[in-house]
């Protein structure tokens, strides 16, 4: 196995990211939090405000000899609306832009190109505004936030927006997913 690497993505809810990205073969771990922002060790609380600077993000651990930083990318884009700024559905603020922490030149680029090549084929009919931006640091989200949708499947929440798109990336990534998964 080759040496774990890290990718930093806000793209609206963590929840609904972590949701996805743990069923991944190939991610190691993923921990929703905080990033992008000026304010050390920030809570729900101050980040939901929308004046801290940081983004819902997690934070994902993967085995790039199993799953690139592209097959993330071009998932990650699957499961969030890029071309709408400081939004997601219902969800208003900063704290839910779409947005790339790169932590390499090699992920910056590759970034850049994923972007490049969707804008290109004219998926949506809006531009792409997800930001790529050099990762600074990562505050892990107080506990229950973490395994969100995995503990509160009932809640309405996780029915309404987080299960349509579990059931999504089962459907279209199925050979993507753990074997607990399939």
């Amino acid at each position: 196995m080759q040496q774990g690497e890290t990718a930093t993505l806000g793209g609206g809810c963590f929840w609904c990211l972590e949701a996805i990205f743990k069923e991944l073969r190939g991610v190691e771990n993923v921990v929703s939090g905080y990033s992008g922002g000026s304010v050390p060790d920030p809570t729900y609380v101050e980040v939901s405000t929308g004046t801290t600077g940081h983004a819902e993000a997690i934070q994902i651990t993967f085995d790039p000899g199993i799953i690139s930083f592209r097959e993330l990318l071009q998932i990650f884009f699957t499961f969030h609306d890029p071309t709408t700024l400081n939004r997601q559905g219902a969800d208003v603020g900063t704290q839910y832009r779409s947005v790339i922490f790169y932590n390499t030149p090699e992920q910056r680029d590759m970034a850049r190109k994923v972007i490049a090549d969707l804008e290109a084929e004219k998926i949506w009919d809006a531009p792409i505004v997800t930001q790529v931006v050099q990762f600074t640091a990562f505050y892990p989200a107080e506990e229950y936030h973490q395994d969100y949708f995995m503990r509160n499947p009932h809640q309405p929440y996780c029915r309404a927006v987080i299960a349509p798109k579990v059931v999504k990336l089962r459907r279209q990534f199925l050979s993507k997913l753990n074997k607990a998964q399939r």
